[in-house]
């Protein structure tokens, strides 16, 4: 089967929030925008500019008012909610500026858990994806250490394994550097890039700073609720 040339595709896409309210207020106002398959796209732009709710609507968190949402070729916007869910989850990583992980939990409980999630149950296989993908990003030795003792860098390396546990096609990175020293960010900025040249998986990664965002292979400044 043809791969899809493009992992994403937006047409259109605008939010409305408190519809028919008197607050209603319209966030984003048409977006169109397209990441190809293994592309790492920068977004930027001021606080309140709308980088947060388009990525909660390309993530499949949100729902747009208006438009087209295409990921893998599949149109998204008439999906029932448990597809959606299932397709977000397959298809799509994320990586927070807060890691989100179970501070209770080993670094590998912690990558085992989207793979638990969607199996039902622990294998074998499970266990060792995890420790594959901990070993991918360095963080062998830690593999049984919870990850309330990782440093910050460490935490978010999980973070990383984490979100490449389902082999998703894209990663959506929100600000995953901003919490981290310049050296840790930087580790984590190349360990992201590196991953995806390797493996062919498109990044789409908001960040204010400036000098990572040269870094990537395309960069969409979005202000006021559209890409300039």
């Amino acid at each position: 089967m043809q791969q899809e040339a493009f992992i994403l595709e937006l047409d259109g896409i605008k939010k409305t929030f408190n519809v028919g309210e008197p607050n209603e207020a319209e966030v984003l106002h048409g977006i169109h925008m397209t990441l190809k398959r293994g592309e790492f796209c920068a977004i930027v732009g001021p606080s309140g500019s709308g980088k947060s709710t388009l990525l909660n609507i390309v993530g499949l968190l949100d729902r747009p008012t208006q438009g087209s949402l295409r990921i893998v070729g599949q149109e998204t916007v008439q999906l029932e909610d448990a597809a959606l869910t299932r397709l977000r989850g397959h298809t799509i990583g994320f990586v927070f500026q807060y890691h989100h992980l179970i501070n209770a939990f080993t670094a590998l409980e912690n990558v085992m858990m989207p793979m638990l999630a969607d199996r039902g149950f622990p294998s074998e296989d499970i266990q060792q994806q995890a420790q594959y993908l901990l070993d991918s990003v360095g963080l062998t030795p830690w593999l049984n250490s919870p990850a309330a003792r990782l440093s910050g860098g460490q935490q978010q390396r999980v973070a990383i394994a984490r979100a490449l546990a389902m082999k998703p096609a894209l990663i959506l990175a929100d600000e995953p550097t901003g919490n981290l020293d310049t050296q840790s960010a930087r580790i984590v900025f190349d360990l992201l890039r590196n991953i995806s040249a390797k493996q062919g998986m498109s990044v789409l990664f908001v960040t204010h700073n400036e000098l990572l965002a040269k870094k990537c292979d395309r960069t969409l400044e979005v202000i006021d609720g559209m890409i300039r």
